[in-house]
Protein backbone atom coordinates (compact mmCIF):
# COMPACT_ATOMS: atom_id res chain seq x y z
CA UNK A 1 0.00 0.00 0.00
CA UNK A 2 1.41 3.14 -0.88
CA UNK A 3 1.96 5.88 1.96
CA UNK A 4 -0.49 8.20 -0.04
CA UNK A 5 -3.25 5.47 0.20
CA UNK A 6 -2.02 5.01 4.53
CA UNK A 7 -2.67 8.80 5.07
CA UNK A 8 -5.67 8.71 2.72
CA UNK A 9 -7.13 6.03 5.16
CA UNK A 10 -6.23 8.05 8.51
CA UNK A 11 -7.40 11.13 7.68
CA UNK A 12 -10.95 9.00 6.50
CA UNK A 13 -10.67 7.71 9.89
CA UNK A 14 -10.45 10.30 11.80
CA UNK A 15 -12.60 12.84 9.94
CA UNK A 16 -15.02 14.82 12.08
CA UNK A 17 -18.39 12.28 12.15
CA UNK A 18 -21.05 14.12 9.95
CA UNK A 19 -23.59 12.82 12.91
CA UNK A 20 -23.36 11.69 16.29
CA UNK A 21 -24.98 9.18 18.19
CA UNK A 22 -27.25 10.49 20.86
CA UNK A 23 -26.09 10.85 24.38
CA UNK A 24 -27.34 8.37 26.60
CA UNK A 25 -30.59 9.31 29.40
CA UNK A 26 -29.51 9.55 32.85
CA UNK A 27 -30.87 11.82 35.75
CA UNK A 28 -28.13 14.98 35.75
CA UNK A 29 -28.69 15.13 39.48
CA UNK A 30 -26.67 11.80 40.00
CA UNK A 31 -23.29 12.54 38.51
CA UNK A 32 -23.17 16.11 39.64
CA UNK A 33 -20.94 17.06 42.65
CA UNK A 34 -22.95 19.02 44.99
CA UNK A 35 -20.05 19.86 47.18
CA UNK A 36 -17.60 21.35 44.33
CA UNK A 37 -20.72 23.20 42.75
CA UNK A 38 -21.21 25.23 46.67
CA UNK A 39 -21.43 28.75 45.43
CA UNK A 40 -23.24 30.54 42.73
CA UNK A 41 -20.44 32.65 41.24
CA UNK A 42 -18.88 30.13 38.10
CA UNK A 43 -15.53 31.53 37.71
CA UNK A 44 -15.00 31.48 41.72
CA UNK A 45 -16.42 27.95 41.37
CA UNK A 46 -13.90 27.48 38.69
CA UNK A 47 -11.09 28.73 40.51
CA UNK A 48 -11.29 26.90 43.82
CA UNK A 49 -11.45 23.57 41.78
CA UNK A 50 -8.91 24.62 39.55
CA UNK A 51 -6.48 25.23 42.51
CA UNK A 52 -7.49 21.84 44.09
CA UNK A 53 -5.44 20.22 40.89
CA UNK A 54 -2.62 22.39 41.12
CA UNK A 55 -3.66 24.92 38.10
CA UNK A 56 -3.56 28.44 38.57
CA UNK A 57 -6.11 31.27 37.91
CA UNK A 58 -5.56 34.90 36.74
CA UNK A 59 -7.24 37.86 36.10
CA UNK A 60 -4.65 40.34 34.29
CA UNK A 61 -1.83 40.45 32.27
CA UNK A 62 0.02 41.60 34.46
CA UNK A 63 -0.34 38.83 37.35
CA UNK A 64 0.74 36.36 34.04
CA UNK A 65 3.68 38.65 33.19
CA UNK A 66 4.98 38.70 36.70
CA UNK A 67 4.48 34.91 36.80
CA UNK A 68 6.35 34.33 33.81
CA UNK A 69 9.27 36.84 35.01
CA UNK A 70 9.30 35.09 38.42
CA UNK A 71 9.65 31.67 37.13
CA UNK A 72 12.56 32.55 34.36
CA UNK A 73 9.67 31.31 31.62
CA UNK A 74 10.79 34.39 29.17
CA UNK A 75 10.01 32.58 25.52
CA UNK A 76 6.67 31.44 23.97
CA UNK A 77 4.27 31.58 21.95
CA UNK A 78 0.89 33.78 21.81
CA UNK A 79 -2.33 33.10 19.55
CA UNK A 80 -1.94 35.91 17.02
CA UNK A 81 -5.74 36.59 17.98
CA UNK A 82 -4.49 37.99 21.11
CA UNK A 83 -0.99 39.87 20.66
CA UNK A 84 -3.01 42.88 20.79
CA UNK A 85 -4.65 42.26 24.18
CA UNK A 86 -1.97 40.05 25.74
CA UNK A 87 1.14 39.15 23.93
CA UNK A 88 2.10 42.56 23.05
CA UNK A 89 1.84 43.75 26.91
CA UNK A 90 4.19 40.19 27.70
CA UNK A 91 6.97 41.69 25.10
CA UNK A 92 6.66 45.64 26.42
CA UNK A 93 8.25 43.77 29.40
CA UNK A 94 10.73 42.21 27.71
CA UNK A 95 9.53 38.87 27.31
CA UNK A 96 10.08 37.44 23.67
CA UNK A 97 6.94 36.70 22.13
CA UNK A 98 6.55 34.69 18.85
CA UNK A 99 3.04 34.56 16.94
CA UNK A 100 3.83 31.69 14.58
CA UNK A 101 4.55 28.03 16.62
CA UNK A 102 7.64 26.47 14.96
CA UNK A 103 7.01 22.47 15.33
CA UNK A 104 10.71 21.81 14.63
CA UNK A 105 11.78 23.97 17.51
CA UNK A 106 8.96 23.09 20.18
CA UNK A 107 12.40 22.96 22.74
CA UNK A 108 12.58 26.81 22.20
CA UNK A 109 8.95 27.59 24.30
CA UNK A 110 8.77 27.99 27.73
CA UNK A 111 5.31 29.16 27.31
CA UNK A 112 2.48 29.03 25.18
CA UNK A 113 -0.91 31.41 24.86
CA UNK A 114 -3.97 30.26 23.46
CA UNK A 115 -7.75 30.82 23.06
CA UNK A 116 -9.51 28.02 25.64
CA UNK A 117 -12.70 26.45 24.23
CA UNK A 118 -14.62 27.02 27.47
CA UNK A 119 -14.05 25.78 31.28
CA UNK A 120 -15.88 23.58 33.84
CA UNK A 121 -16.88 24.87 37.06
CA UNK A 122 -17.47 21.48 38.52
CA UNK A 123 -14.13 19.89 37.64
CA UNK A 124 -11.82 22.76 37.45
CA UNK A 125 -11.11 21.61 33.94
CA UNK A 126 -9.91 23.87 30.96
CA UNK A 127 -11.32 22.52 27.57
CA UNK A 128 -9.06 23.40 24.18
CA UNK A 129 -10.31 22.10 20.73
CA UNK A 130 -8.73 22.45 17.47
CA UNK A 131 -11.80 24.99 16.05
CA UNK A 132 -10.65 27.86 18.73
CA UNK A 133 -6.62 26.60 19.96
CA UNK A 134 -4.50 28.34 17.31
CA UNK A 135 -2.04 25.20 17.37
CA UNK A 136 -2.30 22.32 19.60
CA UNK A 137 1.31 21.53 19.92
CA UNK A 138 1.66 25.42 21.35
CA UNK A 139 -1.26 24.27 24.45
CA UNK A 140 0.79 21.20 25.10
CA UNK A 141 4.20 20.83 24.46
CA UNK A 142 5.63 24.05 26.38
CA UNK A 143 5.77 24.47 30.48
CA UNK A 144 3.43 26.65 31.23
CA UNK A 145 0.15 26.52 29.07
CA UNK A 146 -2.19 29.53 29.27
CA UNK A 147 -5.84 29.33 28.10
CA UNK A 148 -7.96 32.19 27.56
CA UNK A 149 -11.17 32.61 28.35
CA UNK A 150 -14.39 34.38 28.87
CA UNK A 151 -16.36 34.32 31.81
CA UNK A 152 -19.58 33.08 29.27
CA UNK A 153 -17.22 30.33 28.45
CA UNK A 154 -17.33 28.58 32.37
CA UNK A 155 -20.22 25.39 32.02
CA UNK A 156 -21.25 24.63 35.86
CA UNK A 157 -20.89 21.47 35.35
CA UNK A 158 -19.56 18.14 33.22
CA UNK A 159 -22.60 17.44 31.92
CA UNK A 160 -23.53 21.14 30.52
CA UNK A 161 -19.66 20.52 28.71
CA UNK A 162 -20.45 17.55 27.00
CA UNK A 163 -23.58 18.94 25.99
CA UNK A 164 -21.96 22.02 24.61
CA UNK A 165 -19.46 19.92 22.26
CA UNK A 166 -18.85 21.23 18.78
CA UNK A 167 -17.95 19.73 15.77
CA UNK A 168 -14.09 19.80 16.64
CA UNK A 169 -12.73 16.63 15.83
CA UNK A 170 -10.28 17.31 18.75
CA UNK A 171 -11.74 17.98 21.91
CA UNK A 172 -9.52 17.69 25.12
CA UNK A 173 -10.08 18.72 28.41
CA UNK A 174 -7.19 19.82 30.95
CA UNK A 175 -7.44 19.19 34.23
CA UNK A 176 -4.63 21.43 36.14
CA UNK A 177 -1.23 20.01 34.74
CA UNK A 178 -0.26 17.01 33.09
CA UNK A 179 0.46 14.02 35.45
CA UNK A 180 1.12 10.46 35.64
CA UNK A 181 1.11 7.48 38.35
CA UNK A 182 2.67 4.96 36.07
CA UNK A 183 5.33 4.62 38.10
CA UNK A 184 4.42 3.18 41.49
CA UNK A 185 1.54 5.10 41.76
CA UNK A 186 3.82 8.06 42.61
CA UNK A 187 1.97 11.34 41.13
CA UNK A 188 4.22 13.50 38.83
CA UNK A 189 3.52 16.65 36.85
CA UNK A 190 4.23 18.26 33.69
CA UNK A 191 5.73 14.55 32.10
CA UNK A 192 3.42 14.19 29.47
CA UNK A 193 2.36 18.09 28.65
CA UNK A 194 2.45 21.30 30.76
CA UNK A 195 3.71 21.32 34.23
CA UNK A 196 1.78 24.72 34.62
CA UNK A 197 -1.25 25.02 33.99
CA UNK A 198 -3.13 28.53 33.78
CA UNK A 199 -6.29 30.08 32.79
CA UNK A 200 -6.77 33.96 32.43
CA UNK A 201 -9.57 35.57 32.37
CA UNK A 202 -10.10 38.24 29.75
Amino acid sequence: MSRAAIFAKIESATAALKSKAAYPQYDMSLVHSQPKLEGSDLWEIFVRNFAYVNGKAMTSTAELISFLQGTSQLHGYCDPALYDSIGSQLAAAGLTVETEYHRDRYDDYQFGITRATGAIAESGTLIIDDDRTSHRLAALSPWVHVGVLERAEIHRAIPDAIAAFGKSPNIIWCTGPSKTADVEGILIEGVHGPGEQIALLV
